[in-house]
């Protein structure tokens, strides 16, 4: 593949992605695009509950195995280093936008908030999906999505991995775009029963994901890894405690699932 396809192709991947990203945002607030969690058709409990299983399984599979380095070292026999991580978010936004198409929805409330404080979830929410944003710049967001990548091929530069760094959220969190989704997912002035089976499935998933990451990042890491994961929490941020060093920078990338 020719550099010049190859960014071409990278950047058609990044598009879809960031029309998928911001389609996200609305889905699950069910506010502001066509489709929503709580619109469209309605169907029976039953067949709602196993297409959106259904649809959940999709995602969370493609998204799950294609991260996983076993899967690469086969895949990249057959699609290009230099298009792999484009070829991974197209197909990632590809599969979720196919969610969002066929999401059945189940609008029955499970809690809705009134009342002075009913606005808070919202400010949550929005600050869920802005730590998803800014916690990609923090590690290479180029990278992270196959941009930096295609580039390199163009310019017929060997491939680099970003530096390993620990900065900002990553000084707090091994996992803050995780928590930016969770948050995101489970702040709702109005829950349906839709979109808790979204949020609790979502959620698991991510749980069962960073324990296959972690697992991938100690092989490639090593002690150096452990160190990071013995220092800093997952998801949930605690107090430091007096003393604990701060590693701000290192020699090599950080992965996302």
């Amino acid at each position: 593949m020719s550099g010049l396809i190859a960014l071409l192709y990278g950047g058609f991947s990044y598009v879809v992605f960031l029309v998928t990203f911001v389609y996200a945002v609305g889905f699950v607030a069910d506010i502001g695009v066509p489709k929503t969690i709580d619109s469209g058709a309605a169907s029976s409990l039953a067949t709602a509950v196993f297409v959106n299983l259904l649809l959940l399984t999709v995602f969370t599979v493609q998204h799950s195995v294609m991260a996983r380095p076993a899967f690469k070292g086969r895949w990249t026999r057959f699609v290009p280093k230099s298009v792999e991580r484009s070829t991974y978010v197209l197909a990632a936004s590809l599969a979720l936008a196919l969610l969002f198409w066929q999401w059945r929805p189940l609008s029955a409330p499970v809690w809705q908030l009134h009342g002075p404080g009913a606005d808070l979830p919202w400010l949550l929410y929005a600050l869920g999906w802005a730590i998803v944003l800014l916690s990609t710049f923090l590690i290479s967001h180029a990278h992270l999505f196959g941009l930096r990548q295609v580039y390199d091929r163009l310019l017929r530069r060997s491939p680099q991995d970003p530096p390993f760094q620990i900065n900002g959220l990553y000084r707090y969190l091994r996992h803050p775009i995780m928590a930016g989704f969770i948050v995101a997912f489970w702040s709702a002035p109005y829950m349906s029963w839709g979109r808790m089976l979204f949020a609790a499935v979502a959620t698991g998933y991510i749980l069962v994901a960073l324990r296959l990451e972690e697992r991938d990042l100690i092989r490639y890491f090593g002690a150096r890894y452990r160190d990071y994961r013995a220092r800093v929490p997952m998801l949930i941020p605690r107090p430091r405690r007096t003393g604990e060093a701060d590693e701000s920078h290192g020699t090599n990338p950080r992965r996302t699932v």
